[in-house]
């Protein structure tokens, strides 16, 4: 029996597998990939963490691991496949994976969010082969070649930026006439000659024969569709909360993300949120490790009575 189990071991997770650690209680960290980090992996560079500008992403997560590690937290490498309460005679928690089962007073959902997908003919099919939703895990394939980015946030930005660094051309496609990226990664993606952005459009199909050789774009104002040559699609549309294993035990908001305060308590007693999971205005790193501190000290609470 623990004192929490936290589910995930992103930013937000680790940050509270370290508090939980100094704070005593007794916590098990599961995480269903065999390295932690979760988005936080897939980042080239991280310039907006107080204190680490500039740092890789890669080694931002091992150093996050590494710090938990050295606190001799405790993880299980496994999926987590429903959550039970139990009856209010035994106000404790059973969480089933697929490596067993394990009790808990408490949990803390620290799960993040996934891509987005778009949904149009081919992005499946060609997933690995010329799709990619992670422009620092597959940019080095098409350096030299021409690529499409779609989206118009900050990931997209960033990840027109990197691709730009190695490949000849790349098309930043955005739906709407104004980027929603940061002002200073606009600024940087302005003094690149070799990136090009398509306004107010849309991708409609990705096409090709045993992977992409072209993407169908359809301007929104006047619905003309052209065909543009690219070797690669980067896929930078927003997020989906991973959450869905969570449903049947606490309330979930109409976008899938776990209703929670800035606390991080849910509506369920017992059951705790924090990261990128939960119902809240800005997702990034370090809102994500403040989430983990936050949630721990309201576990200690809740566990105090």
């Amino acid at each position: 029996m623990y004192d929490m189990i936290i589910v995930g071991a992103g930013p937000a997770g680790l940050s509270a597998a370290i508090y939980a650690k100094r704070a005593a209680l007794d916590a098990l960290v599961i995480e269903k990939n065999p390295l932690c980090g979760g988005q936080v992996m897939n980042t080239y560079e991280v310039d907006n963490y107080l204190g680490l500008p500039g740092i890789g992403g890669f080694e931002m997560a091992e150093r996050f691991r590494g710090h938990a590690d050295g606190l001799n937290c405790e993880f299980v490498e496994a999926e987590v496949t429903e959550i039970m309460k139990n009856d209010e005679s035994e106000p404790f928690f059973t969480v089933k994976t697929d490596q067993g089962e394990f009790e808990s007073s408490t949990i803390l959902i620290a799960t993040g969010a996934s891509h987005a997908k778009l949904g149009i003919p081919g992005e499946m099919e060609f997933a690995g082969m010329g799709v990619s939703y992670c422009a620092t895990c597959d940019g080095a394939f098409f350096r030299g070649r021409t690529v499409a980015v779609v989206g118009g946030g900050d990931v997209a930005v960033e990840d027109a930026i990197f691709l730009a660094r190695g490949c000849e051309k790349v098309y930043l496609i955005h739906r709407r006439d104004e980027l929603r990226a940061a002002a200073i990664l606009k600024e940087s993606l302005k003094k690149l000659t070799n990136v090009e952005i398509i306004w107010n459009s849309v991708v409609e199909k990705i096409n090709g024969e045993e992977q992409v050789e072209n993407i169908s774009v359809k301007n929104i104002n006047n619905n003309e569709i052209n065909t543009i040559n690219v070797a690669g699609v980067f896929i930078a549309v927003g997020l989906v909360p991973n959450s869905v294993v969570f449903k049947d035990v606490v309330p979930l908001n109409e976008k899938g993300y776990v209703i929670a305060d800035e606390n991080g308590i849910t509506e369920m007693q017992g059951i705790f949120a924090a990261g990128d999971v939960r119902t809240k205005k800005l997702r990034q790193i370090i809102t994500a490790v403040a989430d983990g501190a936050v949630a721990v000290t309201s576990i200690q609470q809740y566990l105090l009575g």
